[in-house]
C-alpha cells in the first residue's frame, strides 16, 4: 500500500504533526495542505485507518528513504528458522543417541527448530503408545540446550513426531 500524498488525501480532516513530532491537532484538509506547501514541505498521510486519519509534514523523499531504511534494517535482524530433522528407531542405541542429542543441541543453539521423529516399521506401528512415547523422549533428556516443545506428539504417515525449539 502506498501512502497518499498533498491532493492524494481523501479525508476532510486530519490530526496533523509537523516534522518536529509537535501534534498541531485536527485541521480541515484545506489548511493542512496551506500549511504544508507555505513550508516548502508534503503533507503524508502516515495512518489512514485512525479517526482522524493522522498526517505528518515532511519532505516526502525524507520519508521514503526513512521507510526503506526502517524496513532494510527489520529484514536483517529476521533469521529464517529451518526445521531440521533426527530420526530414530525403537531400537536406536545409546551411543546414536548420544550423537544426534548433540547434533540436535547444536542446532538448537543456532536457533532452528527441530522435528524428531520415531521411526515405525511393520508391527511397531500398532505399539503401546506410552510405550513410543518413552522411545523419543530417550532422545529429547539427552539434550543439553534449553528447549521447548513447540509441536507436541503427533502421528505422522512415518511414525511418532514431536517439534522442539530453543526456549528463550
Amino acid at each position: 500500500m502506498r501512502e497518499r500524498i498533498n491532493n492524494q488525501i481523501r479525508a476532510q480532516e486530519l490530526r496533523v504533526i509537523d516534522q518536529e513530532n509537535q501534534n498541531l491537532g485536527v485541521l480541515s484538509i484545506k489548511d493542512a495542505l496551506e500549511l504544508a506547501q507555505s513550508k516548502g514541505l508534503d503533507l503524508i498521510e502516515i495512518s489512514p485507518n485512525a479517526n482522524p486519519p493522522v498526517a505528518k509534514i515532511m519532505d516526502f523523499g525524507k520519508y521514503q528513504y526513512e521507510a526503506n531504511k526502517k524496513f532494510k534494517k527489520a529484514k536483517a535482524g529476521a533469521r529464517m528458522t529451518v526445521v531440521k530433522s533426527i530420526q530414530i528407531k525403537i531400537g536406536t542405541g545409546t551411543h546414536d543417541l548420544e550423537l544426534k542429542a548433540k547434533m540436535a543441541s547444536g542446532w538448537l543453539r543456532e536457533g532452528h527448530r527441530i522435528k524428531v521423529e520415531l521411526f515405525l516399521a511393520g508391527r511397531a506401528k500398532y505399539m503401546d503408545e506410552k510405550f513410543l512415547k518413552e522411545r523419543l523422549d530417550r532422545l529429547l533428556h539427552l539434550i543439553t540446550e534449553n528447549y521447548k516443545i513447540s509441536d507436541s506428539y503427533k502421528r505422522g504417515p512415518k511414525g511418532l513426531f514431536i517439534t522442539i525449539e530453543r526456549a528463550k
